[in-house]
């Protein structure tokens, strides 16, 4: 076993290091042991119920104490709600990051934005169920909707996907900008050819993170969506359901059957976002510039 000699300064520093790298290590592990058990708890019990019959079902004449059922409506449901979500929040995010950076400069409108955009971040997420509760369904007189669901978890993704674009953007080194300006070329174009494919991999990295926060909100879906047990292809016309609701309509119910459904369809939920993220890396790898 290695001893560190305390003596001079050079022993000094050699403790510091050791210490830092054992300080590190404890907070690695810290982090590292409640996701393991999470997902070993979430796998264990999730997999009782993680079978062909979960993916192709839906709860439509399924008692909470019958055995059977899945998740397929839910599934339809969540894969339309935030695909809707991610239509309406992406290009209004980028878009509002692009002036942020390349027009914004010191002017008052973007301070203004910058600002509510802060203030968005910040929201907890059944305050954007409400608002559009408030004005879709109570004001405009419309339906319980998977589109309504879509509008609240847009008003949540925006955020995320302005700041993360936002400081993509600004990675990007002015060389760029300034060899194209100085070639001619017009803002527009060097926004659309220079600046953002420089910064593709980082925006995508910030949608995929926008994306997985959104995917697992069950609130502001309480308050547009509602629950209902049949499936429903169409999120612009009656309740729909999704997966959080699907999770927090079983996990309620006191039957075992009905808590296997909730934990099965949890580790759908864990394997959705992973499959994000692991979509995130690969195009980011593949769009990673070749060094010559």
């Amino acid at each position: 076993m290695s001893t560190v000699n305390l003596t001079g300064p050079s022993g000094i520093r050699k403790f510091k290091d050791k210490l830092a790298f054992v300080a590190v290590c404890a907070a690695f592990a810290l982090a590292v042991i409640p996701l393991v058990t999470l997902l070993y708890t979430v796998i264990k019990n999730g997999a009782k119920r993680f079978d062909m019959e979960f993916f192709t079902h839906s709860m439509n004449a399924i008692g909470g104490r019958d055995a059977g059922g899945g998740a397929y409506h839910a599934i339809i449901g969540t894969i339309e709600q935030v695909g809707l979500a991610s239509v309406i929040s992406i290009p209004i995010g980028v878009l509002t990051a692009v002036y942020l950076v390349e027009y914004g400069g010191g002017r008052r409108l973007a301070r203004i934005v910058t600002f509510f955009v802060d203030v968005m971040t910040g929201v907890p997420s059944i305050v954007s169920g409400l608002f559009v509760f408030a004005f879709w369904i109570a004001l405009l007189g419309f339906e319980y909707m998977g589109f309504a669901g879509s509008l609240a978890l847009a008003v949540l993704m925006l955020p995320t996907v302005v700041r993360a674009t936002e400081e993509m953007l600004k990675l990007v080194p002015n060389d760029l900008r300034e060899a194209s300006y100085a070639l001619g070329v017009p803002r527009w174009r060097t926004i659309c050819f220079v600046i953002l494919p420089t910064a593709f991999t980082g925006i995508i990295t910030g949608v995929m993170l926008a994306i997985a926060r959104v995917m697992g909100e069950t609130a502001p879906l309480l308050m547009t969506v509602f629950v209902t047990t049949a499936i429903n292809n169409s999120p612009f016309k009656g309740p729909q359901m999704a997966l959080p609701l699907f999770v927090w309509d079983q996990a309620q119910l006191p039957q075992q059957v009905a808590i296997d459904r909730a934990w099965a369809g949890a580790l759908t939920l864990i394997l959705f976002v992973m499959l994000l993220n692991l979509a995130a890396r690969l195009i980011a790898r593949l769009r990673k510039p070749v060094s010559r």
